[in-house]
This record gives C-alpha cells, structure tokens and sequence, in this order.
C-alpha cells in the first residue's frame, strides 16, 4: 500500500474542530471565497462549481448546525453511517446525501434508498446491482465513475485506459444517471504531484464526450478536497468535496475508517 505525506501545513495546524453555528458559517464562507477567487484565477464563472461538504464522522449535532449554516447536500463514505444519518434526520425532508466511498454490493440496496448521487462506480457488477435494486424503488439515480488518476494501488476506480469500455456498457444500466468521473488526486503539498491527477480525469473526460456513447452525459468533474480544491478548480472541476476545512480535522486517520487500507474521497 503507498504511504502518502500529509500536507507540512497540516501537519503543523489541524483544522479547528467547528463546533458552533457561527464557526461553521465563517468556514463555509471561507471556502465559498475560496472557490470564487479560484474561478476567477482561471477565468470561470462562480456557478460552474458546486460544494459538497463532506459530514463523515461528523455527528448529528454538527450536522444540523450545518443545516443551519445552508448546506443542503452532504457527502458519506460509509454507506451504513450515511443510511444512519439519513434515518435520524428524515425531518430535513431537503436534505439530499451524496455516497463518495467504495461501494460493496450487498450495501447497494441502501444506496438505492436514500441517496441522490454516488461518485464511485468503478465495477459492472455494483451498477448490475444498483441499477436493479434502484427499479425495485422505482428511482434513478445520478452517478459517477471514479478514475484512480494517480496510479496508486491504495486507492479505489478505474484505471484510466479503462475508462472508455466501462462507459460504453453503462448504457444498459436504465436506473443510472451518468453525470462525469471522480477521482483522488495524489495527497500531497507539491502542486507539482497533484495538478496532473486533476488535469488527466479533465482529458479523460474529454475524451469520452468524444467516443463514449452518450457522450454528452460526461459532463461533471467531481476532484479536489480541502487541501487542493483550489488547484482541481484551476483544472476544471465543477464538484469540491471538502470536509474537513469545513467541519474540522477528523479524530483518526482516513485507514481506520477503511480497513481495506484504501483512502475515502472526501
């Protein structure tokens, strides 16, 4: 497994836990600030990219007082935890969950249940499964394939070359909604090592609008979280999926909550 380097900058600081309404407001609006002044940098509108906050292992208290703050759409890893939280606070009726982590097969029936989107389909049989248990709730739902762009065996998706097969059969799948391509950039400080991971799913991407059937679906870049999603912006990507600058540093470390050893998405 690649042992990846913490940013120096975290390392050294931490994010804040966000404890109160106001707190998380002033991150969010950090981070809205953020993201405008990197659209600008590359020329974009503000609006062409969207802010999904990352809640994993963030408790229902917080959550709300997210609510509070505006956030309308939350991002889980874990299906179990997020089928959970979705339970706990079905009075939120416009509360929409978005899944961002590994999806096991017998977990798709939870994911057809409750949530609007999910940015990790990287096998055939998940989207049989999926696909099959979203008719028997009579829903469809918004996805996306996660690319592994940095090459590294600790990571989840696709390996690039294989992109392009994998969406020509995703047609067949009628419940699948294919938005764009996911991916996890290479975690580190060096701009150097992770504005390739960004730049080649934005290729790949483009490629695929050419030559994939539907093409057109491919529109959506889902890349950058909080430690490079000013760079992801610059390359192209319309989604952030930002937790931590939000909510503050988790209590563990990405490995405990992922026993195969394989990084989450957010």
């Amino acid at each position: 497994m690649t042992v990846n380097t913490p940013s120096p900058e975290i390392v050294k600081t931490g994010y804040p836990t966000a404890a109160t309404l106001a707190e998380l407001q002033a991150n969010l609006a950090d981070i809205h600030m953020r993201i405008a002044a990197a659209c600008e940098r590359a020329g974009r509108a503000t609006d062409t990219v969207r802010l999904l906050p990352v809640s994993k292992t963030v408790d229902e208290a917080r959550i709300r007082l997210a609510y509070a703050a505006g956030c309308r759409e939350l991002g889980e890893n874990k299906v179990q935890e997020a089928y959970g939280k979705w339970e706990a606070m079905s009075d939120l009726q416009d509360l929409k969950w978005a899944v961002i982590g590994h999806l096991q097969t017998n977990k798709a029936k939870l994911v057809a249940r409750f949530a609007h989107e999910f940015q990790a389909l990287d096998s055939l049989r998940v989207a049989e499964i999926l696909d099959r248990r979203l008719q028997d709730e009579g829903r469809a739902l918004d996805v996306f394939v996660q690319v592994n762009t940095s090459g590294e065996a600790s990571k989840f998706g696709l390996a690039p070359d294989q992109a392009l097969d994998f969406a020509r059969a995703l047609p067949a799948f009628s419940s699948l909604r294919v938005r764009g391509l996911m991916t996890l950039a290479l975690f580190s400080s060096d701009e150097r090592h992770v504005r390739p991971c960004f730049q080649r799913l934005r290729d790949l991407r483009d490629r695929l609008q050419q030559d994939a059937p539907s093409g057109e679906r491919f529109q959506e870049l889902s890349m950058g979280m909080s430690g490079d999603f000013e760079w992801a912006i610059e390359e192209g990507a319309t989604i952030v999926r930002v937790g931590q600058a939000i909510f503050g540093a988790r209590a563990l470390p990405d490995s405990h909550y992922w026993p195969e050893g394989k990084r989450g998405a957010g």
